[in-house]
């Protein structure tokens, strides 16, 4: 069985097809998670220690390991794997002698981190969580320090994903985030009840842990042998850390956005942080299906056209797919604002989860929803920085934007609680994509204006006139299903979804719209 899923995908289409399925699936796992978080604990003091603990172990993954692999380590493995169809598994040495130093160096590196931030635990999370009380503070300061175990696993489990996608084994790469989820729900379920709440680090521990070990039998079986080799002059190895510092730079923003959040948070009332980021969680779904996935398959060819100084390639490419994220994010955000009551409450409306905590947690997902198309353009606009070589200046926005996250945070949180705190993060967003926007237009030029009007203006129309069969279906919808029971709100909901998606389709079809027929021909 082990062998079929680990088996080399050799087509591109077929690829991206497994990494899109599995994806999905993924991301249905991590809101199978965040269901019975929120079963378990409701919106309280415990899912916010819990949240507020994940900070400062996530922050150390996305500088030193995140922005290693994506910016670093999979290019220049790729580079010294010439040609894995001609070479000899288990022979090609310089490849595997490279995987090993990075994964000794990066251990290093992560062990001596953690394990200052660790002794140093409790003033740091004292400086980020300043509302909450000492005993709330001594229960983040547990959860970090187990949760600091999590970095390593998923650093060199990351290194090793690179290693499988560059050999294309698509399927075991795909797989290992369901795995980390499956961690996590057997911490809630199993050893939260023998341990209590620390039990819960202790999931995401385990989770990470999965997320490595079901990787590893598929790297033994391209013939890898771990070295114990340690060479800091290693020229690659410098390559990796000259190469990483721009991606780093790029993430600081939202780890920025994320700690502020949180400080704020720990002034306000008990369970703000948890529906910030259970309804954060729900709106990044459509951002990561459609916005990131986009952003990445369009990355190498824009990378291509500039290297060829291919202007006109680039504007068409970046247009394009700016057109077809807003073809997609539109009517998203019109339903998500829509439906968020019957969205929040099919996917967290259980166990201790109140109704209170669904309809606050259904308008923050609402305020969400209206900086969606921000969210989701913002990764293609970064990208074609970066195809450009210019990484500085979405760095310097980015920076700019988390800057208007904190001034609008303090300015709102006190008057409107998590609602403020959702408003201003959503109002940095659309700052950022502006500014980007504002930018890129002045370095490439206009990508297609009037194409672009014309797909916004039909996009809207398509989405004005979903939003009045979806208001006038839900009375109907509602009259027929008393929405008191799960299968009830499954069935309302989903008829209403596919509703809209009709709706909207039906009448972009009418008014001729590129993009859709685009999709459709993709999908065929």
């Amino acid at each position: 069985m082990y062998k079929i899923l680990s088996k080399k995908i050799h087509s591109i289409a077929g690829g991206a097809l497994v990494v899109a399925v599995l994806g999905i699936i993924s991301r249905l796992f991590g809101v199978i998670r965040d269901r019975i978080l929120a079963g378990e604990f409701g919106a309280g003091s415990e899912l916010d220690i819990y949240y507020a603990a994940f900070r400062i172990p996530d922050l150390v993954y996305n500088f030193v390991i995140f922005g290693a692999i994506s910016a670093a380590f999979i290019p220049l493995f790729t580079k010294l794997v010439v040609d894995d169809d001609a070479v000899e598994y288990g022979k090609n040495k310089k490849a595997w002698d490279f995987l090993s130093n990075v994964i000794n160096v990066f251990s290093v590196m992560l062990i001596i981190v953690c394990g200052v931030l660790f002794i140093f635990a409790r003033p740091l999370m004292s400086a980020i969580t300043p509302g909450f009380t000492s005993i709330e503070v001594t229960a983040i300061v547990l959860l970090t320090r187990i949760m600091f175990l999590s970095p390593l696993l998923l650093g060199i489990s990351g290194m090793i994903g690179g290693v499988l996608q560059v050999y294309k084994r698509f399927v075991i790469f795909s797989l290992a985030p369901i795995f980390y989820n499956l961690g996590i729900i057997f911490g809630v379920w199993w050893l939260v009840p023998i341990m209590g709440l620390p039990g819960l680090a202790w999931g995401v521990a385990l989770g990470a842990g999965l997320h490595l070990i079901i990787q590893l039998p598929a790297l033994r079986r391209l013939g890898y042998q771990y070295r114990t080799i340690f060479n800091w002059r290693d020229k690659n190895l410098r390559s990796v850390f000259v190469l990483m510092l721009p991606r780093v730079l790029g993430l600081m923003a939202s780890q920025v956005n994320l700690i502020v959040i949180t400080i704020f948070g720990s002034f306000l009332a008990s369970g703000t942080i948890t529906i910030f980021n259970l309804a954060s969680n729900l709106q990044y779904f459509p951002i990561s299906l459609v916005g990131i996935s986009l952003a990445v398959a369009s990355f190498p060819v824009l990378t291509r056209k500039f290297a060829q100084s291919d202007d006109a390639g680039f504007r068409e490419t970046l247009g394009a797919t700016f057109r077809l994220i807003l073809t997609a994010i539109i009517p998203i955000s019109v339903i998500f604002i829509l439906l968020k009551w019957e969205i929040v409450a099919l996917v967290l409306g259980t166990g201790e989860f109140s109704a209170q905590d669904i309809a606050l947690t259904a308008n923050a997902l609402a305020l969400f929803s209206v900086s969606l198309f921000a969210q989701a353009l913002l990764p293609l606009l970064a990208r074609a920085f970066y195809a450009r070589h210019n990484t500085w200046l979405p760095f310097i926005v980015g920076l700019l934007s988390a800057g208007v996250n904190v001034f609008l945070s303090w300015l709102l949180a006190d008057a409107y609680g998590v609602l403020g705190l959702v408003w201003a993060f959503s109002s940095s967003s659309i700052f950022n994509f502006i500014l980007l926007f504002v930018f890129l237009r002045y370095h490439a030029g206009n990508f297609d204006d009037k194409a672009l009007i014309s797909t916004l203006f039909k996009s809207l129309t398509a989405t004005a006139g979903m939003a009045v069969v979806v208001v006038t279906s839900q009375r109907v919808i509602f009259e027929l299903f008393v929405l008191n029971q799960l299968w009830r709100i499954v069935v309302a909901t989903g008829l209403l979804v596919i509703l809209a998606m009709v709706v909207y389709v039906g009448i972009g079809w009418l008014l001729n719209m590129k993009e859709l027929k685009e999709i459709y021909k993709k999908m065929i």
